[in-house]
């Protein structure tokens, strides 16, 4: 029997996001190494740590398998960071699960769009965010002038009061 998905809010200073951290920032700085800060990817923990933020990471059964966070970045906008699920468990809905948590998880704490970047040589994380409604924006914050960054946002709406 295949172990049931759940998608849980974590510590982004646990040994499981630590873990699942560092095997993002492992595969990015291969897939760019030209880019030297490609595998920190503009990520503190702390970031997420405070009331404005959440990290989450996917279960199967005992087994932590993805991660993601949602940063603050200004008023009604959150930046989705670090969504990454382990290779041996991909095409298998985790990454739309852990973003699907992470919208619903900014609509809770208020925010109305969220943003997210992502590289060009990673056309599966193109091709969820433009699945799932995200539109390409121009690059923000570090990412402009970064020829290797895409930028997308959505208007993630907010909860009926």
């Amino acid at each position: 029997m295949t172990p049931k998905l759940e998608v849980r809010i974590a510590d982004p200073f646990g040994a499981d996001a630590k873990r699942l951290i560092d095997q993002l920032s492992a595969e990015l700085a291969a897939m760019y190494p030209e880019d030297t800060a490609a595998g920190a990817g503009d990520f503190d923990p702390s970031d997420v740590a405070g009331p404005d933020g959440r990290f989450v990471i996917a279960w199967l059964g005992d087994r932590a398998v993805g991660c993601a966070a949602l940063r603050p970045m200004e008023p009604g906008v959150v930046e989705f960071k670090r969504l990454y699920v382990e290779p041996d468990v991909r095409s298998q809905g985790i990454s739309r699960e852990l973003l699907k948590c992470l919208e619903q998880l900014s609509r809770e704490l208020g925010y109305t769009r969220a943003r997210a970047e992502t590289g060009l040589r990673q056309p599966r994380s193109v091709s969820l965010l433009q699945s799932a409604g995200y539109q390409r924006i121009s690059n923000y914050g570090i990412y402009i002038g970064n020829a290797l960054s895409l930028c997308f946002e959505k208007h993630v709406g907010q909860l009926d009061a």
